[in-house]
């Protein structure tokens, strides 16, 4: 799934994330696999995953960033 990390598209449905990639080649990883409910928003503000519950609480989950240089090859940034 598609999801806009521009701290304002919100997600449409329940989702489950394990890692974040973007268009780019990085991926963001999460530390462990984190919900997003319908409505969350995300954003990436210095080079951290910032989620923006519905009643604006603001949640900082731990993860590190990395590069995808093939099919299934991670390399840490």
């Amino acid at each position: 799934m598609r999801l806009a990390a521009d701290g304002a598209t919100p997600t449409s449905r329940l989702v489950l994330v394990k890692d974040l990639e973007t268009d780019d080649g990085y991926a963001f990883e999460l530390e462990s696999p984190l919900f997003l409910a319908a409505g969350d928003r995300i954003t990436f503000e210095d080079h951290r995953l910032v989620v923006v519950r519905a009643g604006e609480e603001r949640l900082w989950p731990a993860g590190d960033w990395s590069t995808r240089c093939g099919p299934g090859s991670l390399r840490r940034r």
